[in-house]
């Protein structure tokens, strides 16, 4: 089969140029919606009267509303793998079947999702012991967020399929949209400004879905309207377990991966909420690590796809050097935001509408996790490596161990010793670190087995 253009751009094009091209929208895509997820906070804490526990209350629902996106997310990430794999190789149906595939995986997903935003948002926040207006706060954000998933869910499963192909452009339009969308609607909703109604936390979570509205609608038109390097189709479509399995070999690890992030946020917020202030502030610092670490996620969705055609391709070169650029410019990413963490975190906790206990709880925190940027920014390349060459169980090994084994094992020992919060911070960085030699042994096992394989 002839290789399209942009099949001999991923093939051919040298790996700096074309990592840029196609990270760069991705990259910027990623930052705006840690932007519209910050500017969501920033209004919650200021527009509210009781603004601190409005925070506290979303910094509780914060680990479903990770697991949401882990599966979204993580099935998406199955389903680009497949189809960079599928269009290495030149095989278009199977390409296009795994694009049809993961549209129709992200509507099973939202039926999970709604039941468990109907009738489990408030008994999930009682396992914190969330009381008053807290609880209610908390249950107004997720019963929304959770309910109204499904836009959410098929934007972001159209979004990597397009991504798999080598666009980044639409993708990065999808998210700008919804974006912009949602920091409009965040201030009128939450306040109740002109004719809309004042809704508070509520209205935060009415002004995420609305924006995850316009970014759905806004794929759809593309993807059935525009001529894209994928085709999907509902005619005469019939599930096919074979593309489930292959989708899943590397979207379930990836699910697992990220929404074990999600249990370590839950277990943090356990040992976190003996002290003052400490869940926000663990709260208000997952929203500003986004800014840094979004544009490595957005780096390796530009190059998780050429990795993942030059492995069906059996290109190693390429492969390994598009790892190493991958992995040059996401140090550079983290380290500026190392240097930001260090230097202005009491600008940063400003923003927040912070008083002077978050301030004086949240400055040492932020120095000392920051520590773990640039080990991490290592790491997340390495899992990327792992998802496009098919691995995805290493990825959601080193996962593992970094957010279960030992981020949350070291925090509880950390309090137990110390009885203080500043002391559970440090448990970051030495996961971080851990976590990465563990990723690089993987690395070495890869290189010498499977990669001797591939054609020089």
């Amino acid at each position: 089969m002839e290789k399209t253009i942009e099949q001999n751009k991923m093939g051919y094009a040298k790996i700096l140029p074309l990592i840029l091209s196609m990270a760069l929208p991705a990259m910027f895509s990623m930052t705006v919606q840690a932007l519209y997820n910050v500017v969501d906070s920033i209004f919650v804490g200021n527009l509210i009267e009781n603004g601190a526990l409005a925070l506290e209350a979303t910094s509780y629902a914060y680990p479903l509303q990770m697991l949401l996106i882990s599966v979204a997310v993580g099935t998406s990430v199955g389903t680009n793998s497949l189809i960079s794999r599928r269009l290495g190789a030149g095989n278009q149906k199977e390409a296009d079947s795994a694009a049809t595939h993961g549209i129709v995986l992200g509507i099973f997903s939202w039926i999970v999702f709604l039941i468990l935003g109907i009738f489990f948002s408030g008994p999930f926040l009682s396992l914190y012991g969330c009381d008053g207006i807290t609880y209610k706060y908390g249950v107004d954000y997720l019963s929304v967020v959770l309910s109204g998933s499904l836009f959410v869910l098929i934007e972001i499963s159209i979004e990597k399929s397009l991504q798999g192909t080598g666009d980044m452009i639409f993708p990065m339009l999808f998210q700008l949209s919804g974006a912009i969308t949602n920091i409009i609607l965040d201030p009128l909703l939450i306040a109740g400004i002109g004719p809309f109604p004042k809704l508070e936390v509520m209205g935060a979570a009415v002004a995420t879905v609305i924006g995850q509205l316009v970014s759905a609608i806004f794929a759809v038109l593309v993807l059935f309207l525009r001529k894209n390097k994928i085709h999907v189709t509902f005619r005469n479509f019939k599930l096919n377990f074979t593309t489930i399995k292959n989708i899943y070999a590397v979207g379930l690890p990836s699910i697992a991966m990220q929404s074990i992030g999600s249990f370590m946020v839950f277990g943090l917020n356990a040992i976190l909420s003996a002290y003052d202030a400490a869940v926000t502030v663990f709260g208000v610092y997952f929203k500003l690590q986004s800014f840094v670490f979004m544009p490595c996620f957005g780096l390796n969705q530009g190059v998780l796809p050429i990795m993942g055609y030059n492995y069906g391709a059996r290109n190693k070169d390429r492969l390994l050097g598009t790892m190493r650029w991958g992995m040059v410019i996401a140090f550079l990413i983290m380290l500026i935001g190392t240097i930001l963490f260090w230097t202005i975190p009491d600008v940063l906790l400003g923003f927040f509408n912070g008083d002077k206990t978050l301030i004086s709880t949240g400055v040492p925190a932020f120095r000392i996790i920051s520590l773990c940027f640039i080990p991490a920014s290592l790491g997340i390349v390495f899992i990327s490596l792992f998802q496009a060459t098919g691995k995805g169980v290493r990825a959601l090994i080193i996962s593992f161990t970094r957010q279960l084994v030992f981020i949350l094992p070291v925090a509880y020992l950390l309090s137990y010793i110390f009885n203080s919060s500043d002391y559970v911070w440090f448990a970051f960085p030495i996961a971080e670190i851990a976590s990465l030699v563990l990723a690089f042994a993987f690395y070495i096992n890869l290189k010498n087995k499977d990669f001797k394989k591939l054609d020089n």
